[in-house]
């Protein structure tokens, strides 16, 4: 026997659907502190990320955690911690440009510069290709081509002659 689906088993559906991404998008502390230590470089020097910086009594990193768990507790969002840290150790203290402003540059760029040179291959293969079949349709049919070869084989004969 086939059973319908009522409308209130739909809402009842739509609801568990709704609160699991609800719960799948909360963040605990710890793993918010984690992505954004994830995105930032320990500036001692070392070109590591900050979480991952394993000199034996770095200067910096401590310091840097520490201020990182402030931020997090102060409530601070994600784009307001890393413009902090941006502001009071320079840009280079992100991992990787935030999005937005002049940094969209940083994004695009390459992408751009990988089109353009795929582009202008193309176009230059193009080119090349038109020239050589231009020259081949010039030179005439194949006997006119039978005979430059025996005119240009007859001038190598000569200049080759002891």
């Amino acid at each position: 026997m086939l059973r319908l689906i009522t409308p209130r088993r739909w809402w009842q559906g739509a609801a568990i659907c709704l609160l699991a991404v609800m719960m799948l998008g909360a963040a605990d502390s710890s793993s918010r502190f984690g992505r954004l230590g994830h995105e930032m470089m320990c500036v001692c020097g070392c070109g590591q990320i900050l979480l991952e910086c394993n000199h034996v009594g770095c200067p910096d990193s401590d310091r840097m955690i520490g201020e990182l768990r402030q931020q997090i507790g102060s409530g601070g969002t994600d784009t307001l911690i890393l413009n902090w840290f941006a502001a009071k150790y320079g840009p280079t203290v992100l991992a990787a440009p935030i999005r937005g402003g002049f940094d969209n540059v940083a994004w695009i760029a390459p992408m751009a510069v990988f089109l353009l040179a795929t582009a202008g291959t193309g176009f230059l293969i193009t080119i090349w290709r038109k020239r050589s079949a231009g020259r081949l349709v010039s030179a005439g049919g194949p006997d006119d081509l039978k005979a430059t070869d025996d005119a240009v084989r007859a001038r190598i004969r000569r200049e080759t002659e002891y």
